[in-house]
């Protein structure tokens, strides 16, 4: 369990299990210039991308964040759009099928965005840790 003073001023709990990992000094070099470029300390960095192989967490920017934050509002206010469609066809309030059309049309159009844009973030990260790594 995480200590109170963690809970009460909002962090993460503290991280207890270690890994041992060896680097050669001319690799560390690189490892930890490749951190600094994404911002993180060296433990942090590949413990992100250790989490990332494993599947649990992906290693995106705070850009990327962002992108996605923006992406996931858009979404959910389509789709609740998209409901409010349905609802009023479902009840007989609503004649046009062209609404449901159009709705249907942005969730597939954010949709595709959204898939783009997780896309390029994947080969960004990617990217840039292959160039850091060099």
């Amino acid at each position: 369990m995480a200590p109170a003073s963690a809970m009460l001023v909002g962090r993460p709990p503290r991280k207890e299990k270690v890994a041992h990992i060896r680097f050669a000094p001319d690799e560390l070099e690189v490892v930890a210039s490749a951190a600094k470029g994404a911002g993180l300390s060296v433990s942090a960095f590949i413990r992100s991308l250790a989490c990332e192989g494993a599947g649990i967490r992906p290693f995106l920017n705070e850009a990327d964040r962002a992108i996605l934050q923006l992406l996931a509002n858009d979404l959910r206010l389509v789709g609740n759009s998209l409901n409010q469609v349905i609802r009023a066809l479902n009840t007989g309030r609503l004649s046009a099928v062209s609404d449901v059309a159009a709705a249907a049309d942005d969730a597939r159009a954010i949709s595709l965005t959204a898939a783009a844009e997780l896309s390029q973030m994947t080969k960004r990260a990617g990217a840039a840790r292959r160039l850091g790594a060099r």
